[in-house]
C-alpha cells in the first residue's frame, strides 16, 4: 500500500481497484524488465487479483502491519535475502529488512519507475 499510497490519485476510493491496478503495473514492469516480483497486501480485495507473471501474497491474517511481517518472514525465509530489494517508505520496516540483508528503494520512486505519472 505505500506504493499505490505514494501518489494521491484517488485510490482511497476504491482500494480493491487501486490493488488490481498495481498488480496489472507490476505485471508489466517484471515482463519487461524481467525481474521477479513478490507484491504482499494486508488482505486480498473482494475481488481476487491474479498474475501470471508476479507473485501476488497476502499476509496470513489481517491487522496492523500484517503485511509488513510477511515481508520480514519473506526476507528471513529467503537463502539470498542480499538479492531482495523491498520497495517501502515505512521506517520500520526498512530498519527490518534491511537488518536482514535486503535492499530498501522508496516506494514514490518504484510507483514513478512502474507508472510514470499515470501512462
Amino acid at each position: 500500500m505505500n506504493v499505490i499510497g505514494s501518489r494521491p490519485d484517488g485510490w482511497w476510493k476504491d482500494r480493491g481497484r487501486a490493488m488490481v491496478a498495481l498488480v496489472e503495473r507490476l505485471d508489466r514492469w517484471a515482463a519487461t524488465q524481467g525481474e521477479h516480483v513478490t507484491v504482499v497486501f494486508e488482505r486480498p480485495p473482494a475481488t481476487p487479483i491474479g498474475s501470471s507473471v508476479i507473485e501476488v501474497a497476502y499476509a496470513p491474517r489481517a491487522a496492523a502491519n500484517s503485511a509488513d511481517d510477511q515481508i520480514v518472514r519473506l526476507v528471513r525465509a529467503d537463502p539470498r535475502p542480499h538479492d531482495i530489494r523491498v520497495v517501502t517508505s515505512d521506517k520500520g520496516l526498512t530498519d527490518r529488512v534491511a537488518a536482514l540483508g535486503a535492499s530498501v528503494s522508496p516506494a514514490a520512486g518504484f510507483r514513478d519507475l512502474i507508472d510514470p505519472r499515470g501512462r
